[in-house]
């Protein structure tokens, strides 16, 4: 099970989507993000992404080791999260205003919570990554069970002029958790506006099943800023639907759906068709439905622990 004739393996495609070293001393390498009145880490940012930022005077940047970048409470102690939310706000807005990062491309966007923030704080999400902060998502895979028992997969097609891998298979839903939204509110509303699936059935069928955790760095494919950290959580949940219930795309990021056996599924991901987080999802299921094994699977303890790592910043 663990390779083909293009010698990818499930390891391989874990290793792609965690990709964020194991052994180096981060503290050496970037700067570190620091909230008010905290004296944990927040975020990694490069060092071109801090000599590039227009930081304004609610921020102060220490270049001497270990290097850092502090968010100022302008309230006094009087309004610390308005302070910390309105300094990221005015930052991001003049980024915009001189269209200094590809990856915010000129446009404002939802936003994300510093969840490892010990009070509320936010920034925008196309933002998020410059400052290294934890992202959450949460993706649904749904299925069918045929009458001998026969599963298969709703997989979508992402649409071609997605910023990030687009024209790749994904996931049924998956989407990003806003601010003030929880994973299941999250995987409600995708799962109408990217599948059609009301929310009725949803609530009704729908299992949370786990979450999965890794720290990706942005590569070659990405079309924005390289080697930025991202530490990312996936809240998971499976759906089985009936056999009459098909997911139709709903918005304009989805282009099609194919209902795909076990086998199928698993030979896209040896080839590459899936997005990375969405083949760490789908990787996961194979596990926990039993079809992955310690048995079929040379790479099955790395593959496990891989799908769970232990990340750097406060988790929520």
């Amino acid at each position: 099970m663990g390779s083909n004739t293009n010698e990818r393996t499930y390891l391989s495609l874990l290793e792609a989507c965690d990709n964020f070293p194991y052994d180096i001393i981060p503290a050496e390498v970037y700067y570190q993000l620091f909230l008010p009145n905290d004296d944990q880490p927040h975020g990694y940012l490069l060092p071109e992404t801090v000599q590039k930022m227009p930081w304004t005077p609610a921020f102060r940047v220490n270049h001497s080791q270990p290097r850092s970048v502090t968010v100022l409470d302008s309230s006094e102690g009087k309004d610390t999260s308005g302070a910390v939310n309105a300094a990221f706000e005015e930052l991001v807005n003049i980024c915009i205003e001189k269209d200094l990062f590809h990856i915010i491309d000129k446009m404002h966007s939802e936003p994300f919570s510093i969840v490892s923030a010990k009070y509320p704080a936010r920034m925008e999400r196309f933002a998020s990554a410059l400052f290294g902060i934890t992202s959450r998502g949460a993706y649904i895979t749904a299925y069918t069970r045929a009458a001998d028992g026969t599963m298969k997969l709703w997989i979508g097609r992402r649409a071609p002029h997605l910023y990030t891998s687009p024209g790749m298979l994904d996931a049924t839903v998956a989407g990003g958790i806003k601010a003030g939204s929880t994973p299941l509110d999250t995987v409600i509303v995708e799962a109408d506006e990217e599948a059609s699936l009301p929310e009725d059935l949803v609530r009704a069928g729908v299992r949370s099943v786990g979450v999965l955790t890794y720290i990706s760095v942005t590569g070659p494919e990405f079309p924005g800023e390289k080697g930025l950290v991202i530490p990312d959580i996936i809240y998971i949940y499976d759906l089985e639907l009936p056999n009459h219930v098909i997911p139709k795309p709903n918005d304009d990021e989805v282009e099609v759906f194919y209902s795909m056996t076990i086998e199928e599924v698993q030979k896209a991901l040896l080839n590459g068709e899936f997005k990375p987080d969405s083949a760490a999802v789908l990787i996961d299921f194979l596990i926990r439905h039993g079809i992955m094994t310690a048995d079929n699977e040379k790479d099955f303890i790395d593959i496990s622990t891989r799908l769970h790592r232990r990340l750097p910043f406060r988790t929520p």
